[in-house]
């Protein structure tokens, strides 16, 4: 009789601390920054098979796919582009402070744009390209003062453009496929506008530069801003699409960089056999690998990095490589770093390398024919002109040779390893003083400089077109039987001088090209290996050549100055009795022995 009090105020008891404990957790656990990005999921109507993870219930949005933190737990990026959602922008998204990037395109959101996106003060890139908003760019937006990229194109706003904008000097703005007008403005917004408003102005620049070059540089750029923050980065999902330089109706994913654990490696490679190598240079060997979901991938295992305390400097260097996307570069998929190993891992390459297609493939594989060389050698052009002229900082390869070009399954080339050596000297000062790359491919100038440029890679990229032409490689000691010209440049130039240009082609082609365009790609191969760097073409100019563009004029220059310097080099034969190719030959010999 006594108990049943007792009872009954013990479970009373428990009641209320079951409530008070609820009201803590709903106090304490509440959390702005999840909240807001729920609200935006809510609001926008994603589809319920997507963002499964963005549960209210989940506290720290910061493990959300899509959302991108700092180490202190602050979103900084968050990415949904084309995932097919109908709704609208919720105005609790203000609640993100620190957010950086904020990117939405390609869905169907509809309505407004929220006074409440001038309440993200650290924003630097807003992205609503490609869906349904209307109504006028709120003026609130002149409140964010780190704003640099502002990208609205194709939605169906009106009005005029904010002249609260036109403070912000460093804006980038693409406001094209809209019925905006600058109404009285007469600044730096509007000549980068071309809108379709009877009233509107017609920049000089923004078709050129807002169609062809603002995503790129919207991306390049922006992409910056994901290292700023140097938050460690667990594995994210960023579906990002830009726009080629030069080939606007080409669309290329971005995809996803993600930082995979050791054992993750260890066991898609199984523990780094030597069975799984499938090549070797001065960076590590390369592995091939099996990720668990049966994804095919090439594992670079980085030698010789002395980085005590380097792995933020590597994974900005990694960043700063993986916004570098275009159809002719090999995608970097994600990386690893632990005290002691740094890894990167690329997508598998189904047809390897253009120098194991041109000097070790099986008997039953075919040979590679002049058609894909053709191509071969005007993708890589293409790549490493993107790297030279249109990534900012440019990115320069210094190890431009067939092993570093591969192929994907239509055969197209890939320029994989570029930016490697910078990665490799994060620990260094900005002057280069290590030499990196293969003998027979490194520029004169980087040899005895050290000191790399754009230039230094056209001339690795002559050195590759001549490998493949001829099939061979950049020294060849067993040409020594018959001739003294152990560089392949040197045998080139001296068949070329003879007119024999057929002895110059690849046997293995069965004479199966067209000898106009051997000359043509021999042409452009010499150009670009002359010995003053300032003598050689830019990329860009490579590629026009190869395209048909220019090439006859810069022969004809070269063809004066290569008369000029053998007629100076027959007269020091004459007075020192030694020849420019054993001088050449010898120093190249030692300088590969140093290495």
């Amino acid at each position: 009789m006594d108990r049943a009090p007792g009872l009954m105020s013990l479970k009373m008891e428990m009641l209320f601390a079951a409530l008070i404990l609820a009201f803590l957790q709903s106090f304490v656990l509440s959390d702005p920054q999840g909240d807001a990005l729920y609200a935006l999921k809510l609001s926008m109507n994603i589809p319920n098979n997507q963002l499964t993870d963005w549960n209210q219930n989940q506290v720290n949005p910061c493990t959300w796919t899509n959302v991108i933190c700092d180490k202190s737990n602050n979103v900084v990026s968050v990415t949904l582009s084309d995932i097919n959602c109908s709704g609208t922008l919720s105005p609790m998204i203000g609640a993100l402070r620190t957010l950086t990037t904020l990117t939405l395109k390609g869905n169907g959101i509809t309505g407004g744009i929220p006074k409440e996106f001038g309440n993200l003060s650290s924003l630097t890139s807003l992205d609503l390209e490609n869906n349904r908003l209307s109504g006028e760019i709120p003026s609130s937006l002149g409140d964010l003062k780190k704003l640099q990229f502002l990208t609205l194109s194709q939605n169906n706003l009106s009005g005029a453009i904010p002249e609260s904008l036109a403070s912000l000097q460093s804006l980038i703005n693409i406001f094209t496929g809209n019925h905006l007008n600058c109404g009285g403005l007469n600044l730096h917004l509007c000549e980068s506008y071309s809108g379709d408003s009877g009233g509107s102005h017609k920049s000089k620049i923004g078709i050129i530069v807002g169609v062809v070059g603002g995503f790129v540089i919207l991306f390049l750029l922006g992409g910056l801003l994901f290292f700023v923050c140097k938050g460690r980065r667990k594995g994210y999902r960023r579906e990002i699409f830009v726009d080629v330089a030069g080939e606007v109706d080409r669309r290329i994913a971005f995809g996803q960089l993600k930082r995979f654990a050791w054992r993750e490696l260890q066991l898609a490679t199984d523990n780094f056999s030597e069975e799984n190598i499938l090549g070797q240079g001065g960076f590590g060997k390369v592995y091939k690998g099996v990720l668990a979901d049966n994804t095919k991938v090439a594992v670079k295992r980085l030698t010789d990095f002395e980085s005590p305390g380097g792995d933020a400097a590597f994974q900005r260097e990694v960043e700063m490589i993986s916004v570098a996307v275009h159809r002719n570069l090999l995608r970097l998929i994600g990386f690893c770093t632990t005290t002691t190993e740094r890894l990167l891992v690329y997508p598998f390459m189904q047809n390897l390398s253009v120098a194991y297609r041109l000097r070790e493939r099986k008997p039953e594989e075919p040979v590679l024919d002049w058609t894909t060389r053709k191509r071969v050698a005007l993708g890589a052009a293409r790549g490493l002109e993107y790297l030279h002229e249109h990534c900012n900082p440019k990115i320069i390869h210094r190890d431009v040779k067939a092993a570093n070009v591969l192929l994907d399954e239509d055969f197209e080339a890939v320029v994989g390893d570029f930016g490697l050596a910078k990665l490799m000297d994060v620990r260094k000062t900005n002057v280069t003083t290590q030499v990196r790359g293969t003998m027979g491919h490194i520029a004169p100038e980087y040899l005895s400089t050290g000191k790399s440029s754009g230039r230094t890679d056209v001339f690795g990229y002559g050195i590759m077109l001549l490998e493949l032409v001829t099939g061979q490689r950049a020294i060849d000691f067993s040409r020594l039987e018959e001739e003294d010209d152990v560089l392949l440049l040197d045998h080139v130039k001296k068949l070329e001088r003879e007119k024999r240009l057929d002895a110059i082609v690849d046997r293995n082609l069965n004479k199966n090209y067209n000898i106009q365009e051997v000359e043509m790609m021999i042409k452009v191969a010499l150009l670009c290996t002359q010995a003053s760097p300032e003598d050689r073409p830019a990329m860009s100019e490579v590629v026009r050549m190869l395209e048909g563009e220019g090439l006859a004029e810069r022969w004809e220059e070269w063809q004066h100055v290569e008369v000029t310097r053998r007629e100076e080099y027959s007269r020091l034969q004459r007075r020192f009795d030694f020849g420019e190719d054993s001088l050449y030959n010898q120093d190249a010999i030692e300088l590969s022995g140093g290495r």
